[in-house]
């Protein structure tokens, strides 16, 4: 059987070279603050978008993975009903976010934001090593995204209130099988922000 002794990173932030990362934001979609789960998901996003701007400061990529599903057609929509349809308002990334003209934009039909689309293309030509996940829901999107980058052999940092689960599952459990499988290194908001505003040489 496969040894008991997790080998996965260091659970830490100190070795991540934010020169190799990206922040990838997965379906913060629609205004958050006029939502009816306003009050799961106003805090995360507000969250995701301080690390956005971190990020921008710090010259590190932006790239926002939005669910733009074709009605009648997607797979998806036969499990969970018709959303974030391609073209509409609810599909477009919130506004707390404010994503800006040097900011990455890849739709996807798919939970994972690998499947199907050209987000690896992308990180190959950015020279991206290690991912920053925010995004919802963690038990869906995030997690099988987290999934396809530990396959493709990414770092992973998963923050973890700028994620939330409000479909399946809970938060606490999603979060641990991400950090136990794919080894991905789980931080909060301010210490993602921290160390994207970390003075690098040669800035």
């Amino acid at each position: 059987m496969p040894g008991y002794a997790h080998q996965g990173q260091d659970g830490t932030l100190e070795s991540v070279d934010i020169s190799t990362c990206a922040v990838l934001v997965i379906d913060e979609l629609g205004d958050a603050a006029a939502s009816p789960l306003a009050d799961a998901l106003l805090p995360p996003t507000l969250n995701t978008a301080r690390i956005c701007d971190a990020a921008r400061a710090a010259a590190v990529p932006v790239i926002f993975a939005n669910d733009a599903h074709i009605k009648g057609l997607d797979r998806e929509l036969e499990l969970w009903g018709d959303h974030n349809l391609a073209g509409d308002e609810a599909a477009q990334t919130a506004p707390q976010l404010n994503c800006q003209e040097g900011d990455f934009v890849i739709e996807k039909r798919r939970y994972s934001a690998f499947f199907q689309t050209s987000l690896r293309l992308l990180l190959d030509e950015l020279g991206v090593s290690t991912l920053i996940l925010c995004g919802f829901d963690t038990n869906i999107c995030v997690m099988h995204t987290a999934a396809d980058a530990y396959f493709n052999n990414y770092r992973l940092i998963v923050v973890e209130d700028a994620t939330e689960t409000f479909l399946i599952g809970d938060q606490a459990s999603g979060l641990a099988y991400m950090q136990k499988c794919y080894a991905a290194t789980l931080a909060d908001s301010d210490e993602v922000v921290r160390l994207l505003s970390a003075p690098r040489a040669g800035r």
